[in-house]
């Protein structure tokens, strides 16, 4: 079952939260270059739908790590931690700077897409950090 679950999990991974840190640094590029809104709609679409459905990672994750027994280990907490604060730059920076812009006149050169992009770029750094603390697992058995 613990490599159902895992497999699961990273499945979900690439499929939901790959597309999101795509779009997302995608967007600001876009605004900057003048595209056209509905691509700029279809991006924020894209990130909005993707990140309901990235839900489904860290509940996979969480059944995965209970699965092998490793819940209290520091680098499921640190990854926890760090995958809760890329959940919130996410759904309190940039959905909702992405929605400002669209709903805005162009501005390509302002401040608002400069922000987004360091905003987004963040959220970007955090999925990198647990990527590497899944991957790496300190104190892991594996000899990884």
């Amino acid at each position: 079952m613990t490599k159902v679950l895992l497999s699961i999990h990273v499945l979900a991974a690439i499929v939901a939260i790959g597309p999101v840190t795509v779009a997302a640094s995608m967007f600001p590029a876009r605004v900057r270059a003048g595209a056209d809104p509905a691509a700029l709609r279809t991006l924020h679409r894209i990130c909005r739908v993707y990140a309901v459905v990235g839900i489904v990672v860290p509940v996979f994750g969480l059944a995965t790590a209970r699965s092998l027994g490793v819940l209290g280990d520091a680098w499921l907490i640190v990854s926890i931690g760090l995958t809760a604060l890329a959940a919130t730059v996410l759904g309190l920076l940039v959905l909702p700077r992405q929605q400002r812009i669209l709903a805005a006149p162009p501005d390509r050169g302002g401040r608002a897409p400069a922000r987004l992009a360091m905003y987004t770029g963040t959220f970007n750094l955090l999925w990198v950090a647990v990527t590497v603390l899944m991957i790496v697992r300190p104190g892991s058995t594996t000899g990884a």
